[in-house]
């Protein structure tokens, strides 16, 4: 069973930076494409960068790309969300997802499973 926590957010103003981590406390999450969602208030939930298992690929959203990007340590068995630049808009609880389906897609939240509980980031203006 996967089972994903997520961690690294807070509190920070805007301009500034957090780094997230997604690590697997169950099984090992190195042979899986894994993906970056966040939901701000009000907010259907959003894709934000995703990665494939071996890193060799990485996908973003339009509105993070240049900004945020997404790594992983498969050595460490975690899943990494760099977030540059940061803006009032990117407040939100941002969750790591194991992506389960195959095919050229990455932001439909159905291809993903096995969520984290979230992790709350803040950016004060």
């Amino acid at each position: 069973q996967v089972q994903l926590v997520e961690s690294g957010g807070g509190l920070v103003q805007a301009g500034g930076s957090l780094r997230l981590s997604c690590a697997d406390s169950g099984r090992t999450i190195s042979s899986y494409h894994m993906g970056w969602f966040r939901q701000a208030p009000g907010k259907k939930r959003e894709f934000v960068a995703g990665i494939t298992w071996s890193g060799g690929s990485t996908y973003y959203a339009d509105s993070m790309k240049g900004r945020f990007t997404i790594s992983r340590d498969n050595a460490k068995n975690t899943v990494y969300l760099q977030m540059n630049s940061l803006k009032s808009e990117d407040t939100a609880v941002y969750y790591c997802a194991v992506k389960v389906r195959s095919g050229t897609s990455w932001d439909l939240e159905r291809l993903y499973q096995y969520w984290g509980q979230g992790t709350q980031v803040t950016v004060s203006s």
